[in-house]
């Protein structure tokens, strides 16, 4: 069976696991820690970094990479358009969450209210920087008002039909729903999208997930909230 590399809480890694149910596949999660920088892992993909699937015993390094290799390879889900141009603007939205949005909210979130809690003194573990929490919770809103507007004039973040670029933001905003930090009650346009995306079979094993001391929400595996 493939096996994916991940760390729960972590956009690149629940990407790769929603293509991968959304598209059928069955696949083994085995935790990887990449910061621990095992040599059996390192082996795996120099770089150090999850998410990495292996398949019939050969590594494919990177959450991109992953999707459009699953893309190529079991193609009977598509979730890549057809033409050109609706193509485009699905890439354009995994560019805007897998970067901007990294940049801006998830990659600050995360690394302070959650790897920090793994990581030893020395490496830069303790408690979060709460000025990097507050500024990545005031960029937040910025992309929900993002999300509302797309909402507006589509059925899905790219158009009528459900997209990587919908697995991306979701991927996203499950682990910041994780933590407890989005504000959906403000923002019913992107809270409509979310309970649509969320209640999907594909996405049951995300809110299967629970960290080690740190359990999410009440509501993170509701969903009606």
């Amino acid at each position: 069976m493939r096996q994916l590399y991940h760390l729960p809480i972590s956009p690149a890694c629940r990407k790769v696991r929603l293509v991968l149910a959304e598209k059928g596949l069955d696949f083994e999660l085995v935790e990887e820690r990449d910061w621990e920088r095992r040599d059996d892992f390192l082996m795996l993909n120099p770089a150090g970094e999850v998410p990495v699937l292996v398949e019939e015993g050969e590594p494919i390094s990177g959450a991109t990479p992953i999707a459009e290799y699953l893309e190529e390879t079991a193609p009977d889900v598509k979730l890549l358009p057809e033409e050109p141009l609706a193509r485009a603007e699905v890439r354009r939205l995994v560019d805007w969450f897998d970067r901007k949005f990294a940049a801006e909210v998830s990659d600050g979130l995360i690394f302070e209210k959650v790897t920090r809690r793994f990581l030893s003194a020395a490496d830069g573990g303790g408690a979060p920087d709460m000025i990097v929490v507050r500024a990545a919770l005031h960029n937040l809103r910025y992309h929900l008002d993002y999300i509302c507007y797309l909402m507006e004039e589509r059925n899905w973040l790219a158009g009528e039909t459900l997209t990587l670029a919908d697995l991306t933001a979701a991927a996203h905003l499950s682990c910041l729903d994780y933590v407890g930090d989005v504000p959906w009650a403000q923002y019913p346009g992107a809270k409509d999208w979310y309970v649509r995306i969320k209640s999907r079979p594909g996405f049951r094993g995300i809110l299967a997930d629970h960290v080690a001391g740190m359990p999410p929400p009440k509501l993170y595996a509701n969903l009606d909230f």
